[in-house]
């Protein structure tokens, strides 16, 4: 009995892994801020469009192999037959219609979700437009840093956010080149040394969102996530006090030691952050230069890179 039913239920090994997607999320299909819905709108849309000549070829493929089968003596014998108009029509027509609503729907995407396009809120009868919140992120072997430069904090592998606030994202890297993503809310952006990336996103509703490096730097790459709290605005403040309230600071002398390679980095709160830390990161790798951004004039950080680099 046992040597009948094994070879059967070896061929079925194959789709055993599909019994474990029950308990998988696609985080990117699942959005939670504006950015991110219009992200899985797009790729909705395109899979649409896509279908409208895939399945058409799958129907006809199955019909013609059915209707012109061995068997079928009625079906119509032609075997001198080389050209149809109405099918040259559309092979080739119906590609080239799906190639120009693809690429007119990427140009207008590309340019409406810039990333460095920043965000806005509208006034309300009952609030004003919230004003952004602004967050300097580096990217280190293998943890994230974020510094609130408004608040004077900094957290490690945490991020907290208020919810309808468009946050604005400086983000630069001193290890090796990754990217930073945070699937629910949308755009992915790398994270390269000596140059700083913008991102600009915002979370509609409250919750905790997985954050992670989505490009392969390292032994402990694996590792190298972080959770984004979205809440209201009124937790967010209680937040940043409670960081406040906490004994660790962060300055170019104690900075080193922040920066050192580590695998599944805890979250750790600074309750002071020198200012201008995240510029003299960025001046590390340009002679201890930095532009800003705001007004595009060159800054020199010699004094403060040449700190971190004499403790490194």
């Amino acid at each position: 009995m046992n040597n009948r039913i094994l070879p059967k239920l070896r061929r079925l090994l194959p789709l055993a892994p599909a019994l474990l997607l029950p308990g998988c999320t696609l985080d990117v299909l699942d959005p939670r801020g504006p950015v991110g819905m219009t992200e899985r709108n797009i790729i909705v849309i395109e899979a649409l469009v896509m279908l409208a000549i895939v399945l058409p070829v799958i129907g006809l493929t199955l019909y013609y192999a059915w209707t012109y089968r061995e068997s079928n003596t009625k079906a119509e014998y032609l075997p001198n037959w080389d050209h149809s108009t109405k099918i040259e029509i559309f092979v080739w027509g119906a590609p080239a219609v799906i190639i120009l609503v693809l690429g007119g729907l990427s140009l207008w995407s590309t340019y409406a979700l810039d990333p460095y396009r920043r965000l806005t809120t509208t006034a309300t009868a009952d609030a004003a437009p919230q004003k952004p919140l602004n967050v300097e992120v580096v990217s280190l072997d293998w943890k994230w840093l974020f510094i609130y430069p408004d608040q004077g904090i900094a957290t490690i592998n945490q991020l907290a956010i208020p919810v309808n606030t468009p946050v604005n994202f400086r983000i630069t890297s001193d290890a090796v080149m990754t990217s930073f993503f945070i699937p629910r809310l949308g755009s992915m952006i790398y994270s390269m040394a000596g140059m700083q990336t913008q991102l600009h996103l915002m979370a509609s509703e409250a919750g905790d969102y997985q954050g992670e490096a989505a490009h392969y730097s390292g032994r402990g790459f694996s590792d190298m996530k972080f959770r984004t709290l979205a809440m209201p605005g009124n937790e967010f403040n209680a937040w940043v006090d409670k960081i406040k309230a906490t004994s660790d600071t962060l300055d170019s002398a104690d900075y080193p030691k922040i920066a050192a390679p580590q695998e599944a980095a805890p979250v750790q709160y600074f309750a002071h952050v020198q200012p201008g830390l995240f510029d003299g990161i960025v001046a590390k790798y340009n002679n201890g230069t930095v532009i800003d951004k705001s007004t595009g004039k060159v800054m020199h950080m010699q004094s403060a890179m040449s700190d971190m680099q004499m403790k490194e």
